[in-house]
C-alpha cells in the first residue's frame, strides 16, 4: 500500500514537472513570436526619432525651406496611408508573416535612397518609400501578435510594437547626438544610414516566427493552426475551445453568411455592433495622435529652442532625455497592462497628458527663456512622453488589434491606421505654420483641450478588454456591454462567453 501511494505520488509530481515545463516553454515561445515579430517597429521609431535632429542638418545642407521641411515631414506618416490600406489586403492575401517582410524590404529601399540623396528632390522619393513600407508594419504587427498570443497575456505581448518604436525613436536621438559634430553633409546621411541595420535581424526573425493560427484557419489549413496553437497555449482542451471558437468567429462554420459579403462592403455598411468597435477603435487612433506626441517627437529641438536652450549639440542633448524617458515608461505599461486592464492605463494616460501639455504651453507662454522656463518645459516634455508611454501609445494599438471581428480585423486595423497617420501627418505638416500663427505655447494649449477631450471618450466609448478572448470581446461589442465601466459587467459577458464556447464546441 505504502509502495503503491508512493508511486503515484511520484507520477502526480512528475505530471506537474512537466505540466510546468510545457508553461515555460509556451510562454518562452510566444514572447519570442512578440519580439521578433516587433523587430520591424525599430525602424518606424528609428525614423521618427533620428528625423527630429536630422532635420537640423539636412535644412543647412540642402538649403530646404521651412515649408519643405513641413512636408518632409509630415509626408510619411500621410503616404504610409498606402502602406496601410494595402497591408491589411495583403496579409489577408499571403499571410502576416510574408506581409512583415514585404514591410521591411520596402522601407530599407527608402532608407537607402534617402541616405544617397544628392537633392531634395531625390530624399523625398525615398521618404516617400520609407512610407509605404511604414504603412505595413504599423498595422500587421500588432495584428499578428494579438492572434497568436493567449488571452492572459496579449495585452502585454501586443504591446510589444511600441516598446521597439520607442527603443528606435531613443536611437534615433543618441544617433542624432552622436553623429552631430561631423559635417553637415555628412553627419544627417550617417544618421539616416544606420537604420538600414535592423534589416538583417528582420530577415532572421522571419525564419524563427510561425504564421498567424487565425489566419491558417481562414485559409482551412486547420491542422497547421492547431500546431501553432498547442505552442502557443499550455493546455490541450483550451486549444481544442480556442480552435472552435476561431472557426466560428472566421465563419467557417457558417460560410454562406459571410462569403455574400465583402471585407469593404460590411466596414462601409456596418451592424450597430461593428459601428461601435469602428467608433472605438478609430477614435482612440485618432486621439494618440491629435493630442501632439508626433510634434513633440519631431520638434522636441524646436521646443527646447522656444524655451531658451541655444546650440545643436545641448538641444539634441535634451533630446535624449526624452528618449529615455519614453522608452522607459512603456515597461511600466507592459506590466501593468494585463494586471490593472487597459482602461485605467488610458485615464491615467489622458489625464496626465492634459496635466503636462497645459503646464507645457503655461509655460512657454508666462516664464519664456530662462533656467527655469528651461527646466519647466524639459520636465513637462518628459513627463508627457512618460504618460503617453503608460496608456494611450500602447493600449491604443492593443484594443485595435483586438476588438475587430477575425474576417474583418486585418483590414480593420488598416482603417484604424490610417486614422491614426492621417491625424499624425496633419500636425507634422502644419505644426510650425500653426506655432507661428497662434505661437508655439498656444499649439500646446489647444493640445491640452483636445487630450481633455480624450479622457471623455475613453470613459464613454472604451470597454475593458483585459483576460478575454478576443471572440468574447466580439460578443461584448454585440451586446452593447462598452463604455463607462471596469469589470462591472464580467459576469454577464462570463455567460455570454460560455455560451458561445458551446455553441462553438455543438458547431
Amino acid at each position: 500500500m505504502d509502495l503503491e501511494l508512493t508511486d503515484n505520488a511520484g507520477d502526480a509530481s512528475d505530471h506537474h514537472k512537466l505540466v510546468e515545463k510545457r508553461r515555460k516553454s509556451t510562454r518562452k515561445f510566444v514572447l519570442a513570436c512578440a519580439a521578433f515579430a516587433s523587430i520591424n517597429n525599430v525602424l518606424i521609431g528609428y525614423d521618427v526619432g533620428v528625423m527630429s535632429g536630422a532635420i537640423l542638418f539636412i535644412k543647412e545642407d540642402l538649403k530646404t525651406t521651412e515649408v519643405q521641411e513641413e512636408i518632409f515631414l509630415g509626408i510619411l506618416s500621410i503616404i504610409s496611408i498606402l502602406g496601410i490600406l494595402a497591408g491589411g489586403r495583403i496579409s489577408d492575401a499571403i499571410g502576416r508573416k510574408p506581409a512583415m517582410g514585404l514591410s521591411a524590404f520596402v522601407f530599407q529601399a527608402g532608407a537607402v535612397i534617402m541616405t544617397v540623396s544628392p537633392t531634395f528632390e531625390v530624399l523625398m522619393i525615398g521618404r516617400i518609400l520609407a512610407g509605404i513600407g511604414i504603412g505595413f508594419g504599423v498595422m500587421i504587427a500588432p495584428v499578428y501578435i494579438a492572434e497568436i498570443s493567449p488571452a492572459f497575456a496579449r495585452g502585454s505581448l501586443t504591446s510589444f510594437p511600441e516598446i521597439f518604436i520607442n527603443l528606435g525613436i531613443l536611437l534615433g536621438f543618441v544617433s542624432n547626438y552622436a553623429f552631430s559634430g561631423l559635417p553637415a553633409h555628412l553627419n544627417w546621411r550617417i544618421m539616416l544610414a544606420v537604420g538600414i541595420l535592423p534589416a538583417v535581424f528582420i530577415a532572421f526573425a522571419l525564419c524563427i516566427i510561425p504564421e498567424s493560427p487565425r489566419w491558417l484557419v481562414m485559409q482551412n489549413r486547420i491542422q497547421e493552426a492547431r500546431a501553432i496553437l498547442l505552442k502557443t497555449n499550455d493546455n490541450d482542451t483550451e486549444v481544442d475551445e480556442r480552435l472552435s471558437e476561431i472557426q466560428l468567429a472566421a465563419g467557417i462554420t457558417d460560410a454562406e453568411k459571410h462569403q455574400s459579403k465583402a471585407v469593404w462592403r460590411e466596414l462601409l455598411s456596418p451592424t450597430p455592433a461593428l459601428r461601435r468597435m469602428m467608433i472605438t477603435g478609430f477614435g482612440i487612433q485618432c486621439f494618440q495622435q491629435i493630442t501632439g506626441i508626433d510634434a513633440t517627437i519631431y520638434y522636441s529641438p524646436k521646443i527646447f529652442k522656444a524655451a531658451g536652450i541655444d546650440g545643436n549639440s545641448n538641444l539634441l542633448a535634451a533630446t535624449v532625455a526624452v528618449g529615455v524617458t519614453k522608452t522607459a515608461f512603456i515597461l511600466v505599461a507592459i506590466v501593468l497592462i494585463d494586471k490593472v486592464g487597459r482602461k485605467p492605463l488610458l485615464y491615467v494616460s489622458t489625464i496626465g497628458m492634459t496635466l503636462c501639455l497645459f503646464t507645457l504651453g503655461t509655460s512657454l507662454s508666462i516664464l519664456g527663456e530662462g533656467s527655469v522656463g528651461i527646466a519647466l518645459a524639459i520636465l513637462s516634455v518628459c513627463a508627457n512622453v512618460a504618460f503617453f508611454s503608460v496608456g494611450i501609445g500602447p493600449v491604443c494599438w492593443v484594443l485595435t488589434s483586438e476588438i475587430f471581428p477575425l474576417r474583418l480585423r486585418a483590414q480593420a486595423s488598416a482603417l484604424g491606421g490610417v486614422c491614426s497617420r492621417v491625424c499624425s501627418g496633419l500636425i507634422a505638416m502644419s505644426f510650425l505654420s500653426v506655432s507661428h500663427a497662434i505661437t508655439t505655447a498656444g499649439t500646446f494649449l489647444v493640445f491640452s483641450l483636445l487630450s481633455a477631450i480624450s479622457v471623455a471618450f475613453v470613459y464613454t466609448m472604451v470597454p475593458e478588454t483585459k483576460g478575454k478572448s478576443l471572440e468574447q470581446i466580439e460578443l461584448l461589442f454585440q451586446n452593447n456591454i462598452c463604455g463607462g465601466f471596469g469589470n462591472k459587467n464580467f459576469i454577464s459577458l462570463k455567460f455570454l462567453g460560455d455560451k458561445h464556447k458551446v455553441s462553438a464546441r455543438t458547431a
